[in-house]
């Protein structure tokens, strides 16, 4: 009786028996969707302000959410201000994964003044207090989403980049690309077809982490009002709106906002996990 080879689960099979891991998923979904779909689910115009019913608490009628300090509704803020949440961080971090895969590749791969350059550049990114950069960015261009943009996208390369390279030096002595090698392989070969879809786990995971990082820094940016700009909803600006009034004994105006960041960011943090126990090959 010969012995069959049990095949190991898929990725997305391993990532699915991870409750915690597949519950964020579909919350980030759900979140995605209602961002995008804003301008039908939101009942009210996000500016649209009832000066009336200013400060109504949770459960108002027509306000399930309650309203500002201006008499806005909540609800309709925290959807639109998904929007540019998540219009600020998903791009840049994606654009900021990929160049760092064709930077840490070089980078690793090679030896020499070029790749020592690039790496000695993004250290210097890396101890940049990325504040100050988002200060520099918003006096250069303005505030607004463009320098919240591309403050995010600055920051986060420098630490993708660092865990591409460390994957390549820790990949290039290692037995199958010696083989490969051997086979005739050439170096762009090496690179794309060897080395790039061992390095590319570490990417997914930690750039997936890292756009949690990346909305509550985007909130603080908010908070200090180097965000999103008026009349654009913002969560970190809609918590800084939401302190003036707590001491009044309305928390609900900065509590909602602040609440939808940290459900995200965990959301997003918990898939990261996930995902890198899904994508483990040694599991």
């Amino acid at each position: 009786m010969t012995a069959t080879l049990q095949r190991p689960p898929a990725p997305w099979r391993r990532l699915g028996r991870n409750r915690l891991a597949s519950a964020s998923l579909v919350f980030i979904v759900l979140v995605l969707l209602a961002s995008l779909l804003a301008p039908w689910l939101a009942p009210y115009d996000p500016n649209f302000a009832q000066p009336r019913l200013r400060l109504g608490g949770l459960g108002s009628p027509g306000h399930w959410l309650g309203l500002d300090a201006q008499g806005r509704d909540l609800f309709s803020r925290v959807l639109w201000g998904g929007r540019s949440a998540l219009l600020a961080c998903l791009p840049p971090v994606l654009g900021a994964a990929l160049l760092a895969l064709l930077l840490g590749l070089f980078a690793g791969w090679r030896e020499g003044r070029a790749s020592a350059l690039v790496m000695r550049v993004l250290d210097m990114l890396l101890a940049f207090p990325m504040v100050l950069l988002a200060i520099g960015l918003a006096a250069a261009f303005g505030p607004g989403l463009a320098a919240v943009s591309l403050t995010i996208g600055l920051a986060a390369l420098p630490y993708l980049a660092r865990v591409v390279y460390a994957d390549v030096r820790a990949e290039r002595g290692k037995d199958y690309l010696a083989a490969a090698r051997a086979l005739g392989a050439s170096p762009a070969a090496l690179l794309w077809q060897e080395l790039l879809p061992n390095v590319l786990t570490s990417v997914v995971v930690y750039a997936t982490t890292l756009v949690g990082g990346m909305l509550v820094f985007l909130a603080g940016l908010g908070f200090m009002g180097l965000g999103v700009q008026p009349p654009y909803a913002d969560w970190g600006r809609m918590v800084s709106e939401g302190a003036s009034v707590m001491l009044q004994g309305h928390a609900h105006v900065a509590t909602v906002p602040a609440l939808a960041i940290v459900a995200v960011a965990l959301a997003f943090n918990w898939l990261g996990d996930g995902l890198r126990d899904a994508l483990d090959p040694r599991d």
